[in-house]
């Protein structure tokens, strides 16, 4: 078995090559460390096969644009299913070829498909993890959505509804500005 670093490098090594840009880092490599960050505080007692699932929350996501899909709900749907798929596929490969443990590997493939959400203490705290992360990188760069009070709200509370209690009290104790925190509260308004 491979030492869990070099997974953890050869993860953040694909993940640098995302085009998109947060903070002038590439946008999945910050995803990757803050997700992982998150994982460690709310599982303090994290396996190796939830962290590595964290780092690799987005593993290429950029090659399959939401915009691929058509608008709305079920083309929403559609592009989570198969970016969930991919990821996995992705996870699996990767890990593979770095001779990760195979019991780790299958464990962290399927917390990154979130089989078990509600039932499995990891695959929710992975859930928890992945929420923040979006908040803290995504939700204010989509002005465009949040313009929609009620849309975004509507997805904000569908988020809130999938987290631990553990996890919605750090979601809502987060630095938000002016336009999120209208979301957010018109979200725990619908729950």
């Amino acid at each position: 078995m491979r030492d869990l670093s070099v997974a953890v490098a050869a993860i953040d090594a694909v993940n640098a090559t995302d085009p998109r840009r947060l903070e002038d880092r590439p946008l999945a490599l910050v995803q990757g460390e803050r997700c992982w960050s998150w994982i460690h505080r709310l599982a303090p007692d994290t396996s190796s096969a939830l962290a590595l699932a964290a780092r690799a929350h987005h593993l290429r996501r950029w090659d399959l644009p939401r915009s691929s899909y058509p608008a709305g709900r079920s083309g929403y749907l559609r592009w989570r299913r198969e970016q969930r798929s991919r990821h996995a596929t992705e996870l699996r490969s990767l890990l593979d070829s770095v001779s990760m443990d195979q019991a780790i590997t299958e464990r962290a493939v399927a917390i990154i498909q979130k089989t078990g959400l509600g039932e499995d203490v990891e695959v929710q705290a992975f859930e928890d993890a992945v929420c923040l992360t979006f908040l803290e990188t995504e939700f204010s760069s989509t002005p465009d959505r949040l313009a929609d009070t009620e849309r975004m709200a509507s997805i904000v509370a569908g988020s809130l509804k999938k987290m631990s209690h553990d996890g919605r009290a750090h979601a809502l104790s987060l630095a938000l500005g002016d336009e999120e925190a209208a979301v957010t509260t018109a979200a725990l308004q619908l729950l």
